[in-house]
């Protein structure tokens, strides 16, 4: 919602400002669908040259998420201490066999299915059940350093994975101010084809040039540049989740009083979404 408030605050700003200004937009409004077509045509035909079809739609997924915010809010960070705990708490008390069928079948697990939202997150299920089944498959004799290590290097590799989509707006928000000059040269290309025409006429078609250098510059530092930065930080705060994962694991594993682990897991997650630790103790019991 809030991108949406953004592009109309930079929409009014610019043309309004210019409005206001004395320019008149009738000449930028002329030429922008011609602009575009170069301007645009050219980003879209470089970004499929640069990337295959997974990451194409990465790439539109990316831009969804930009509108759509954050995937993660605060119930389920909670939701992810409770569930890994209960996991662990099974794996502990009652041991492999126990916790084997929530791990190995989690689409029919009656514990899983008290969380559907992280249920329906692929990786945040591979992280869990692939690391349990570790602990199982193991019997005991896996270390926490081993488990850490498998941990720490999943959640790298996915988190790498899921930046690529902002980077790679990052990277055709950079080109577009090129893409535009490009436009305005073709533009100034046909200006000087018609060089024999009346003054009036020639500042209507460099006028025309120059909307394509505006427009990516316009592009590329108030939308696509935006979006990659905003696409990082909702990348960045749901990968939060993961380290409550993580947390929760190590901390049991080396035995940890159970205050410090609900401790250790609330502290992996940022300000905007960090519950209070009564919140997940007494979350937690009543569960």
């Amino acid at each position: 919602m809030l991108a949406i408030v953004g592009i109309v605050v930079l929409f009014l700003m610019v043309f309004g400002g210019f409005a206001i200004a004395g320019g008149n937009l009738g000449p930028v409004l002329h030429a922008l669908p011609h602009e575009m077509l170069i301007i645009g045509g050219a980003a879209v035909g470089a970004t499929i040259v640069a990337n295959d079809m997974k990451m194409l739609k990465g790439i539109g997924g990316g831009v969804a998420r930009v509108f759509k915010g954050n995937r993660f809010q605060k119930a389920d960070f909670l939701a992810a201490i409770f569930l890994t705990v209960k996991l662990m708490r099974l794996l502990k008390s009652e041991g492999a066999v126990a916790v084997e069928q929530h791990v190995e079948t989690p689409e029919s697990s009656s514990i899983w299915a008290e969380y559907p939202r992280l249920k329906a997150d692929h990786f945040f299920v591979h992280l869990v059940c692939d690391t349990l089944r570790l602990l199982v498959v193991s019997t005991g004799t896996v270390s926490s350093v081993a488990i850490e290590d498998v941990l720490d290097t999943a959640i790298e590799t996915h988190h790498h994975d899921a930046m690529k989509a902002a980077n790679q707006l990052q990277t055709l928000a950079d080109a577009l101010p090129a893409l535009g000059i490009v436009a305005a040269v073709l533009g100034v290309v046909k200006t000087m084809g018609s060089i024999d025409q009346p003054p009036a006429v020639l500042g209507a078609m460099i006028g025309s040039a120059l909307v394509g250098t505006f427009l990516g510059v316009f592009l590329a530092y108030g939308m696509v540049g935006p979006a990659s930065a905003r696409l990082k930080q909702i990348v960045e705060s749901d990968a939060e989740i993961y380290q409550v994962v993580r947390r929760v694991i190590l901390a049991s594993l080396r035995n940890q009083p159970q205050p410090i682990v609900l401790e250790q897991a609330r502290t992996a997650i940022s300000p905007a979404n960090q519950p209070q630790f009564t919140e997940v103790f007494e979350g937690l019991r009543a569960k």
